[in-house]
């Protein structure tokens, strides 16, 4: 097999070399053509020559683009699995992509691929991770903790879960690519999601939750380039290091619970979400002044008083 692969590159190896060789000589000899054309009457001759070679350097170049892709996931896989086979001192390396990629093909996983229960299963870690995380920033650099929630009930964030899809599905097809393919595309993804859950929020409550008005290259205050770039090195360290950690773990739940466990913590989160959307919708009513007009808003009032909002939703402004 590894005989046959050899062969293989040295054939394309000649061809590319026949063909720049083959540019050479057409370039030498366009230069007389170049000394015919203001003598001829009709050009029709010169014309049709010019769309042959077009259309002959488009062929080139996708066959060029091609080959320069295969090269780039050979060596990114051979990388990838090195750094799998290469223990860290405290923790063990994470699963290569191209790994996980077999497990899946080979057992019959209900979360497989690119699948809806993987994803959702995506969304809900991401939703917790996400928060974690950010209360050991908050606990490392202000030396307190201090509430990254985004539901009401329990330490969930749909921003981080959707993060988390946003970059799954755009970065998957390159996961087993070189790292820059992923910080550009974690930088346009993430900024994406970042300025329209900012907008949303704001259009719908009036209320903002983060704001980079003072950062320099910012974007009407809701994104700026320094965290564009932080978006960037999270989307390689996402596909790298963090999904296949995921996809690793989701592969042990057994089939026979992994689809009642999605479908229910599915229903819980968009529960989650629907209270807290109504909470926060009255919480901003009250702001303003607002009275209850109905029983849900006094219910609404009773559960989610100012007091326990604010201990949520510690940084939101209106």
């Amino acid at each position: 097999m590894a005989e046959e692969r050899g062969r293989y590159t040295s054939e394309l190896e000649q061809l590319g070399q026949e063909a720049l060789d083959a540019a050479e000589r057409l370039e030498q000899s366009v230069q007389e053509v170049y000394t015919q054309i203001p003598e001829t009457e009709h050009l029709e001759a010169f014309e049709i020559m010019a769309a042959e070679l077009k259309g002959t350097a488009g062929k080139l170049a996708k066959a060029s683009t091609q080959i320069f892709t295969v090269s780039d996931e050979l060596s990114a896989r051979c990388r990838d699995t090195r750094q799998q086979r290469r223990k860290r001192r405290f923790l063990t390396a994470a699963p290569a992509n191209g790994t996980i990629d077999l497990e899946e093909r080979e057992g019959d996983h209900f979360a497989r691929g690119l699948g809806i229960y993987k994803l959702l299963l995506i969304l809900f870690i991401g939703s917790f991770a996400g928060v974690v995380v950010e209360l050991m920033w908050c606990l490392i650099r202000n030396g307190y903790l201090e509430s990254r929630s985004g539901l009401v009930y329990g330490p969930f964030n749909l921003l981080y879960g959707a993060g988390a899809v946003a970059l799954t599905v755009c970065l998957y097809r390159f996961r087993n690519r070189s790292g820059w393919i992923s910080f550009l595309g974690g930088m346009l993804v993430g900024t994406v999601v970042e300025y329209l859950c900012s907008w949303g929020q704001e259009a719908l409550f009036g209320s903002r939750s983060w704001d980079y008005s003072t950062m320099p290259f910012n974007l009407n205050g809701r994104v700026c380039l320094l965290y564009s770039v932080f978006w960037g090195v999270l989307g390689v360290f996402w596909i790298k290091d963090l999904y296949p950690r995921m996809a690793q773990l989701i592969l042990k739940i057994p089939n026979k619970i992994g689809k009642i466990l999605t479908v229910a913590v599915t229903v819980f989160l968009i529960f989650n979400g629907v209270v807290s959307l109504l909470a926060v919708d009255r919480w901003a009513e009250r702001v303003e002044g607002q009275a209850p007009g109905n029983s849900l808003e006094e219910l609404l009032d009773e559960r989610f008083p100012n007091e326990r909002m604010e201990s949520v939703y510690a940084n939101m402004d209106f």
